[in-house]
């Protein structure tokens, strides 16, 4: 599952798969905004099945590729 975690936030982020730093600030250098945050929940529920609440979702719960893998590892 992890694999397919990283291949969505590549394509939302639209970076190439093995660019993205596990803790590389995503918000922070601009590859993630609340746009892509409801793009990449889409995603993460048509995919995968997964489904967050965007109203409790708070974004340092998001803000890394290792914080939405290991988020979404504990909700699977």
């Amino acid at each position: 599952m992890q694999t397919e975690i990283t291949e969505i936030i590549c394509g939302i982020c639209g970076a190439e798969d093995g660019e993205l730093e596990p803790d590389l600030e995503l918000f922070d250098a601009g590859l993630l905004d609340s746009f892509a945050v409801v793009q990449m929940l889409v995603e993460f529920e048509g995919r995968l099945g997964i489904s967050l609440d965007i109203e409790t979702l708070r974004r340092e719960d998001i803000s890394t590729p290792a914080k939405i893998i290991g988020l979404l590892g504990g909700v699977a």
